[in-house]
């Protein structure tokens, strides 16, 4: 008799253990009510321009009268998004999140879930899109001073200027000559190059001589973008004389120094002309006394400098 309910019970335990199994499986295999979820932007910054909401889209499988919310990794709510509504199945359910609490206040940075319950199903199922606000601007370091000299001639001779950056997250490096952007980096790399090809404006035209500020900025995945950064003075020149006057006697020698990317010059003083290699030039004044004008042209610009004869 004992072995008999012996092994009644085992059967027993065996037919329990296929139900459990076969409920299980069905479990695994039941669609989620909730489907086509999509967080274009899984981080975000009311205080960026780029994203300044989360957005979320989703459709229900069948009618439901549904809430919608978002709660911390605590399980706190937060932030109503959606009161009790009914939706028909199929239809897209949208709604964002700007950051800011149920009470008006602005949530602490971190990762929020948004929740959403069934309550004609008496279900409560958190989305597996998590969303990350982030309100902390990025940092961003060059090395600095730097005193870049710059000729955009299109010679091939210091046409561009190149510097390295590092941020201490994801995102793009941001360029700015004189308080406007010139170079945006790809997306999203910690550390990289910044270049700027001398150009300004559009289209892009040669900068013009002078001395421009260069400063840099970052902006994070979230949107963010810290301030700019000055690191740099750069000078934008084509072909600079050492002195603007020089005084010397009727036929005597001088030299002037010229500063130029370009390998030879060429110049003209008083119906006289010539090409020399760029750095110093050795000339010969007119005999006469009087006021001339002499021109140094490289890369199709020119300096003029006045040589006095007495």
């Amino acid at each position: 008799m004992a072995r008999v309910l012996s092994t009644a019970l085992v059967l027993a335990l065996l037919a329990a253990t296929a139900i459990a199994f076969v409920v299980t499986e069905s479990a695994k295999l039941e669609k989620s009510p909730i489907y086509a979820t999509h967080l274009p932007y899984p981080i975000f910054s009311p205080n960026g321009q780029a994203r300044p909401e989360a957005d979320l889209d989703f459709r229900l499988r069948k009618t439901e009268r549904i809430e919608v919310w978002i709660e911390d990794r605590a399980g706190t709510h937060v932030r109503t998004l959606l009161t009790a509504r009914t939706v028909r199945h199929g239809t897209k359910v949208s709604v964002g999140w700007d950051g800011i609490r149920d009470d008006g206040t602005a949530a602490p940075d971190g990762v929020y879930l948004p929740v959403v319950k069934l309550l004609s199903s008496h279900r409560t199922i958190a989305l597996p899109n998590p969303i990350r606000l982030d309100t902390k601007p990025p940092v961003i370091t060059v090395h600095r001073p730097q005193h870049p000299i710059l000729s955009p001639d299109g010679d091939g001779h210091r046409d561009r200027y190149t510097t390295t950056y590092r941020m201490d997250e994801h995102g793009q490096a941001i360029l700015n000559v004189n308080n406007r952007r010139v170079a945006l980096t790809k997306c999203c790399k910690p550390a990289g190059q910044l270049v700027w090809n001398g150009r300004l404006g559009q289209p892009p035209l040669p900068a013009k001589p002078g001395r421009y500020l260069l400063t840099v900025q970052a902006q994070d995945l979230a949107g963010n973008l810290s301030k700019p950064f000055p690191f740099a003075i750069a000078l934008v020149r084509y072909v600079v004389l050492a002195r603007d006057r020089v005084v010397v006697r009727p036929g005597g020698r001088f030299a002037l120094r010229v500063s130029t990317d370009a390998p030879f010059v060429h110049w003209t003083l008083h119906g006289r002309a010539g090409a020399q290699r760029h750095g110093t030039l050795h000339l010969t004044a007119p005999k006469s006394p009087g006021v001339y004008h002499l021109y140094v042209t490289a890369a199709n610009h020119a300096a003029q400098c006045t040589v006095v004869v007495a």
